[in-house]
């Protein structure tokens, strides 16, 4: 179980470093990449995509390091979080097709934050 764990590990962080660069460091393509990012504040934009780059290092370092290692699952959670919301958004907007990759990554999150505790 341990090596699937750090499968959806490895999973979820590329997905936020991906989604978080973009938002954070290159808005440009983040606007040509999710609509949604034309009708917010650059500056919600940008704090989005540290949250996620923070929260990839979060899901990965301390469990790899064995420092602090419980702060994995709660990097999870706070990931999860994220993406919760994000799915919020999406359905208010009615893009119930963006709603998709929130959900396959609660569902990793949760699962990583379950066999992490």
């Amino acid at each position: 179980m341990n090596i699937a764990v750090w499968i959806a590990q490895g999973l979820l962080a590329l997905g936020f470093v991906y989604s978080g660069w973009l938002k954070a460091f290159q808005h440009e393509k983040a606007q040509a990449s999710w609509g949604w990012v034309k009708d917010v504040s650059k500056a919600l934009v940008v704090a989005i995509g540290l949250i996620e780059l923070l929260g990839a290092l979060g899901i990965i370092l301390p469990q790899a390091t064995n420092i602090l290692p419980v702060l994995t699952p709660i990097a999870a959670i706070g990931l999860a979080s994220v993406v919760l919301l994000g799915a919020l958004f999406h359905v208010k907007r009615k893009e119930y097709r963006d709603t998709g990759v929130n959900i396959a990554f609660f569902a990793l999150a949760i699962f990583i934050a379950i066999h992490r505790f």
